[in-house]
């Protein structure tokens, strides 16, 4: 028996102390599969850097320390708002560019029909246009390698033609008629990004801007088409801006400035280390006396709702249409060293009467991201109705009428998603792009004839007498879709204005697409209608 006397009772404690630290160094130097804890102090550094720097100098496997900050940067900003974003390197041209209002490029706007690149328009002037490239070619081949029949896409077609102005590109083209390819080697230029679609008069007092984008260049163009309309007596103008995201911010403030009185806000912008700040009209507008209607639809956005914001609020227009996105969060670009960039929200927009004009996002990205989808599940798009706003969310227009916040601009006429044409025949053939298919067929087989047709209305004349619906339908029936009388009755009309607006498109431009697929567009034709009504209240109080 082991008896303890009363000196080993004293040392008792440090050995068992000095058994338990050695058993714990052992067991950190010995053990697997265990994690092995480290203190670190309280310093300057801050947990991203502590964290690198103890992966890189820790972990398992070898790590790729600027692959980590890619990772974690975009995390971050990720984290703040819907609209704070981490650029690339390899994508902050090609963003700026959006901007700019040009890229270095051949030329040419394409799609991809039967897995091939088809040049559907060749911009006047530019390096494909010089060198004689033509509508209806075909792209089979990029320096030299094969790009028909491989399921190319978009954005590879774009990264082998895009490039610096300067740099050349070799392109084999197949042409209707000539067996052989034809190679062009190509010197890319600056090609214009073309902000205004088309603009042209609907009726003698009346004319039509399509603005798609805000860059540096939104200005010039816009200026030059309202010159344009104004010299043919255009005393009203319809603005579409329905699909427009957004761009410059001194792209729009140029552009509404010319239809506001001296003095009159166009909007202020405010934020939490940024000061509040009003942009007014410097004078009375050069289109201050042009009645003005305004497009607008859920993915109007950004400088699309600056627009329509300051116009209703000043009382300048009526807006048409549906409720606009709702982004108005200001951005400013930040450049990293390497040649990246973030873009980093550092105030909201308001309009006039003081309506913030972005969207709620505290509930996170993916519900913000899916909020146009909630807005259809809602019924926003059919009934004006269903959108409902508390009464706090009411402003006051300059002349008192009420208007109502809560994100994106609220239009003054409310038109509906139409869905009077839609049939289970027409999904069938919308799936299958079967009316986009059958007017590039139909464009290349009939060119010499259709090139002879001077402008929209001989367009619409003679593909009528051409019976060209009744075309589409045996070539549909062909493609795997039959005939169903039942619902052409319903789709047949809006069926055949938009395969005569393509077959339009692809001979006379975007002129020809919009000045057809208008016979179809409520909200044009709504515009229009008000527009005649004005113009009808007017002649009465002068006859009064």
């Amino acid at each position: 028996m082991f008896i303890m006397t009363k000196k080993f009772n004293v040392w008792l404690p440090l050995i068992i102390a000095v058994c338990l630290v050695a058993g714990i160094l052992l067991g950190q130097r010995f053990s697997a599969g265990r994690f092995q804890a480290a203190f670190v102090p309280a310093s300057s550094a801050n947990k991203l850097d502590v964290l690198i720097n103890a992966i890189e100098a820790n972990y398992v496997d070898t790590v790729d320390r600027s692959a980590l900050i890619e990772s974690a940067v975009p995390a971050i900003l990720g984290t703040l708002d819907p609209h704070s974003t981490y650029i690339e390197k390899r994508n902050l041209q090609e963003v700026n560019e959006e901007m700019q209002g040009n890229f270095g490029g051949i030329g040419i706007q394409f799609s991809i029909f039967n897995d091939t690149v088809n040049v559907v328009d060749v911009i006047t002037g530019g390096p494909s246009y010089e060198l004689g490239i033509q509508t209806g070619d075909r792209i089979v081949e990029v320096n030299g390698e094969v790009i028909a029949g491989v399921k190319i896409k978009q954005d590879d077609v774009l990264h082998l033609l895009r490039g610096e102005k300067g740099t050349k590109v070799m392109v084999g083209i197949r042409r209707r008629g000539l067996s052989d390819i034809i190679n062009y080697d190509i010197t890319r230029g600056d090609i214009p990004l073309i902000s205004i679609d088309v603009s042209y008069m609907i009726d003698a007092e009346t004319g039509y801007v399509k603005v798609t984008r805000f860059s540096e260049k939104t200005y010039g163009e816009f200026t030059q088409a309202v010159e344009k309309l104004d010299a043919q007596g255009a005393r009203k103008l319809i603005i579409d801006l329905r699909g427009n995201p957004g761009g410059l911010l001194q792209a729009v403030i140029r552009m509404v400035n010319d239809f506001l009185d001296k003095d009159e806000p166009a909007l202020y912008v405010e934020g939490r280390t940024r000061a509040r700040y009003t942009y007014l009209a410097p004078q009375q507008g050069r289109w201050f006396d042009k009645e003005l209607y305004v497009l607008i639809d859920e993915y109007s956005a950004s400088a699309s709702e600056i627009f329509a914001g300051a116009i209703q609020d000043n009382d300048r227009g009526l807006i048409i249409g549906r409720r606009s996105f709702g982004k108005g969060l200001v951005q400013e670009q930040i450049l990293f060293g390497d040649g990246s960039a973030m873009r980093l929200t550092v105030s909201r927009y308001y309009t006039p009467s003081g309506r913030c004009i972005q969207k709620p996002y505290q509930d996170g990205q993916e519900e913000y991201q899916h909020d146009l989808e909630k807005r259809s599940k809602h019924g926003e798009f059919l009934v004006a109705d269903s959108i409902r706003f508390a009464d706090s969310l009411q402003y006051k227009t300059k002349f008192g009428r009420t208007v109502y916040g809560g994100g994106g601009i609220m239009p003054d006429c409310f038109v509906p998603f139409d869905t009077t044409g839609f049939s289970p025949y027409y999904s069938k053939i919308y799936a299958k792009q079967l009316v986009y298919n059958f007017a590039h067929d139909y464009s290349e087989n009939h060119l010499d004839e259709l090139k002879t047709l001077a402008d929209v209305a001989e367009f619409k004349e003679h593909l009528t007498r051409e019976h060209i619906l009744d075309q589409f339908v045996a070539y549909a029936t062909k493609h795997g879709v039959a005939k169903n009388d039942r619902d052409l009755k319903i789709s047949g009309k809006m069926i055949d204005t938009q395969v005569k607006a393509y077959i339009a498109k692809n001979i006379i431009g975007d002129v020809g697409l919009f000045g057809i697929i208008r016979d179809i567009d409520e909200a044009l034709l709504k515009a229009v209608k008000l527009a005649k009504e004005n113009a009808a209240r007017e002649i009465s109080h002068q006859n009064q």
